[in-house]
């Protein structure tokens, strides 16, 4: 008797780390000065903020952006009221796109609608 395949492994980690991959990887391509720049993960921050709970951290000497998993899961909301455990995966992945080009604009100092101006277009 053979048994059935196991499902692949599907965390929320690794969901977070492939929808930050991938949007890291469009940006490096559209934007030289991100390039040489390292995407990181990290679960929460070490530091505390005057501003609340940072959704990530910018070290430009380092040329470093560190994106907080739990932060950008736990306190972002779809359609202002949706938390993303209740939201589905096209929407989580929107959340954490989102968060990636905000904190590449922040490294920027540019707006995040700037980042990706033709990708928005419609029409």
């Amino acid at each position: 008797m053979v048994r059935p395949p196991l499902p692949p492994v599907d965390t929320r980690y690794e969901r977070f780390d492939v929808a930050v991959g991938s949007a890291a990887e469009y940006l490096r391509s559209a934007w030289p000065e991100l390039r040489d720049v390292s995407f990181e993960i990290a679960g929460l921050p070490v530091e505390p903020s005057e501003d609340g709970i940072p959704r990530w951290r910018i070290d430009r000497t380092a040329r470093r952006i560190i994106l907080f998993r739990i932060p950008v899961e736990r306190l972002s909301r779809v359609h202002g009221a949706i938390g993303l455990a209740r939201a589905d995966d096209y929407h989580r992945r929107i959340v954490v796109e989102g968060a990636v080009f905000r904190a590449a604009a922040d490294y920027l100092d540019r707006d995040p609608w700037d980042l990706a101006p033709d990708r928005y277009r419609w029409y």
